[in-house]
């Protein structure tokens, strides 16, 4: 559904085209991560144990950073999957100012138990698009979420 905003060209395909990359993400969002709700999970909780396999033990801040969450979001998160056992959380013991976090055997073994079927379902989801195409969209996204926004004056 294209804006109903008038205004200048520029304005209007930004608003379309902003309204487009929304939609098509959540779109793309619920059907590649339906499945989580049958291991009790949530997208962060997901995005929590993928990163922590992958990447290993993190501080809570970097893991936050990671993640794109607030520190007070991430703690959230974290306490919820620490009460099921799923990851562990430590004081870092170079600075005791820092948590640091790594996933158990639980959270390990609950990944693995899905992950590949994730995957399979990303690969489905994505094959709408060539090869090319997808490359193309993978370096306009990343170009749109590197992009530095200017401070006025």
């Amino acid at each position: 559904m294209p804006t109903k905003y008038q205004g200048t060209p520029e304005e209007e395909r930004a608003l379309n085209t902003y309204i487009k990359l929304q939609r098509a993400a959540e779109t793309v969002l619920t059907h590649t991560n339906a499945h989580l709700a049958d291991h009790d999970l949530t997208i962060s909780q997901f995005g929590t144990l993928e990163a922590l396999h992958f990447l290993g033990t993190l501080s809570q801040r970097d893991l936050a950073q990671k993640l794109l969450k607030s520190t007070g979001n991430i703690s959230v998160v974290l306490k919820k999957l620490e009460q099921r056992g799923l990851i562990a959380r430590t004081r870092d013991p170079l600075d005791n100012r820092y948590m640091q976090v790594c996933i158990t055997d639980a959270g390990r073994s609950l990944l693995l138990s899905f992950f590949d079927q994730h995957v399979q379902g990303i690969v489905e989801e994505f094959s709408v698009l060539s090869a090319e195409e997808q490359e193309t969209l993978a370096a306009l996204c990343r170009k749109l979420g590197l992009r530095e926004t200017e401070s006025p004056g």
